[in-house]
C-alpha cells in the first residue's frame, strides 16, 4: 500500500507543468556569512482557479561575532514563472533591468512587489506593519536562441537592505500573486457535475532544474542564502474547508490540520530540511470543491436510485418482459434458408418415427429409444398390464416476411399442436393415436 501511494504521488509531481514555486535566497556578495530563518512561504487557495496569493515571510540569522552593518547588502529571490502584486507609485528598476539582460537574457515584464515588516512584539494594538518604501522590484525574463528555443520565465526580484532584515523583533513579508500554481485535474462531465472540478496544487523550494532558472543559480551559486537552524515551512492554506475534499498529499511527512486563527480553514504544510542542501523539496496537494448541492447529491442520489430501484423495480421489470415477448413475437433474427426457423416446444414425434412403430412388434424399450422420455405415463387401474405413453408437443412456425439478411418481420404465427398416446401391453405396442391441431396464435396465448 506504501508503495502504491509513494508511486501515485511521484507521478503526481513528475505529470504537472513546471509551476511557480519558492526558490533561492541569492546575496549581492559571495559567501554572504549570513543565513535566512524562520522561512515561511505561504499560500492562499480559495475557491476560484484565480492566481493564488503567496506570502514569503523570513528574517536573517546572523553570526555571533557579527551585527547588521557587517552584512548590509541587498538579497535577491530566483523565482520561476511569472509574478505580479499590487505594486507601488515607483519607477522599474532600471539597473536591475540591464543586469539581466547584460546575461543573455530578454526581459519580458518587470514591477514592484509589496515589501511589508511585520513586528512580532506584541501590543495594545496588535501586530504592526511597516511597508517598506518602494517595495521590491523585479523582473520576469526569458532565453531565447539555441536548440531549446524560447524557454519558460522566471523571475528575479530584488529585496532592498533594512535594518529590520538583521531585527529579530521583525519579520519581512513579500507579498506576490502566482498563477500557475494550481492545475486543473482532467475529468468526465459527471465527475464535474457530481463532485466538482479536481485539482493539484504544487509548490517547492529549491528547485532550479529549469530554464533559465539553471544558467541565473548557476552564476550566483556561491552567493546561496542557506538556510538556518529554524523552523522553515511550505504551507497552504485551504479557505472553505466545509466544501473541501482533499484526496492526496505529497510527501506522506505532510502535516494537514485546522487553522487556529482563520475560520473554516485548513492547512497543509511541510517543514523543509536544511540538511538536503539544494535538493528540491516539493509540496503537492490534489483536491478539489464541492457545492452544497453536490454535498446533498452524494447522499440523496444513491438513496434516490434504491428507492425507485425498490418501487419501481417490478414494474420495470414486468414491463421488460412484455417488451422482449412484444419484439420476439414481431422480429425474427436468424439465418432464412427459404423458410423461417421455427420454435418448438415439448416433444413432437416425427410422422417417419411414427411409421416405424408396429402394433404386436414394437417394445417400450423401442418407442423411448426412437421418441425419449414421454410427457405423461398412466395406466388402468383394472388393467395393471396396459400401459398409456402420452408425447406433446407444439411447434410455431413464422408467417414472415424478410428485411435483410438474417432480420425479418413477423406478420403472425402459426401454431401445430401434437399429441401422440402410445398404448403398451406387457411392454409391447397395442395402439397408436396421433392428432394434431392447426391454429393462428393469438395475443392472449402466450408464446
Amino acid at each position: 500500500m506504501r508503495t502504491r501511494v509513494l508511486l501515485l504521488a511521484a507521478c503526481l509531481i513528475l505529470g504537472a507543468p513546471p509551476a511557480a514555486r519558492a526558490q533561492l535566497f541569492i546575496a549581492s556578495r559571495p559567501d554572504p556569512g549570513f543565513t535566512i530563518g524562520p522561512l515561511t512561504v505561504r499560500a492562499s487557495v480559495t475557491e476560484s482557479a484565480a492566481p493564488v496569493s503567496l506570502d514569503v515571510l523570513w528574517s536573517i540569522v546572523l553570526p555571533p561575532n557579527r551585527g547588521a552593518a557587517d552584512v548590509a547588502q541587498d538579497l535577491y529571490v530566483l523565482w520561476p514563472g511569472q509574478v505580479h502584486g499590487e505594486g507601488t507609485s515607483e519607477k522599474a528598476d532600471r539597473a536591475l533591468i540591464g543586469y539581466v539582460e547584460e546575461r543573455g537574457f530578454e526581459v519580458i515584464g518587470e514591477g514592484r512587489l509589496p515589501l511589508v515588516a511585520l513586528s512580532l512584539s506584541e501590543s495594545g494594538d496588535g501586530a504592526r506593519e511597516e511597508p517598506q518604501p518602494g517595495g521590491a522590484p523585479y523582473v520576469t525574463f526569458v532565453q531565447t536562441g539555441g536548440a531549446l528555443g524560447l524557454s519558460a520565465p522566471a523571475t528575479f526580484i530584488r529585496i532592498p537592505w533594512t535594518p529590520r532584515l538583521a531585527d529579530r523583533a521583525w519579520q519581512m513579508d513579500l507579498r506576490m500573486k502566482v498563477d500557475g500554481l494550481i492545475k486543473p485535474r482532467k475529468a468526465t462531465w459527471a465527475e464535474h457535475l457530481l463532485v466538482g472540478g479536481r485539482y493539484t496544487f504544487t509548490m517547492s523550494f529549491n528547485e532550479v532544474r529549469d530554464r533559465p532558472l539553471f544558467a541565473m543559480y548557476f552564476a550566483h551559486r556561491d552567493r546561496v542564502v542557506r538556510l538556518a537552524d529554524a523552523p522553515s515551512e511550505l504551507v497552504v492554506n485551504f479557505a472553505h474547508s466545509d466544501r473541501l475534499k482533499i484526496d492526496q498529499v505529497f510527501p506522506p511527512t505532510s502535516i494537514r490540520r485546522l487553522s487556529e486563527n482563520l475560520e473554516t480553514t485548513e492547512v497543509v504544510s511541510l517543514f523543509l530540511d536544511k540538511s538536503e542542501g539544494i535538493t528540491p523539496q516539493h509540496l503537492a496537494v490534489q483536491f478539489g470543491y464541492f457545492s452544497d448541492v453536490q454535498a446533498w447529491a452524494l447522499v440523496l442520489v444513491p438513496a434516490l436510485f434504491f428507492v425507485l430501484g425498490q418501487a419501481m423495480g417490478p414494474v420495470i421489470g414486468r414491463a421488460a418482459v412484455r417488451a422482449g415477448s412484444f419484439v420476439a413475437a414481431r422480429v425474427h433474427v436468424g439465418g432464412w434458408n427459404g423458410a423461417p426457423r421455427r420454435r418448438e416446444t415439448g416433444t413432437v414425434v416425427a410422422r417417419e418415427v411414427l411409421e416405424r412403430i408396429t402394433p404386436g412388434e414394437t417394445t417400450r424399450e423401442d418407442v423411448v429409444r426412437w421418441c425419449g422420455a414421454p410427457v405423461e405415463e398412466y395406466e388402468e387401474f383394472t388393467s395393471p398390464a396396459r400401459q398409456t405413453l402420452v408425447y406433446r408437443g407444439r411447434r410455431l412456425v413464422p408467417s414472415a416476411r424478410r428485411i435483410i439478411g438474417w432480420l425479418s418481420a413477423v406478420r403472425h404465427w402459426e401454431v401445430e399442436r401434437h399429441e401422440v398416446k402410445i398404448t403398451l401391453e406387457r411392454d409391447v405396442v397395442r395402439d397408436v393415436q396421433a392428432t394434431t391441431r392447426h391454429y393462428r396464435l393469438t395475443a392472449e396465448e402466450p408464446d
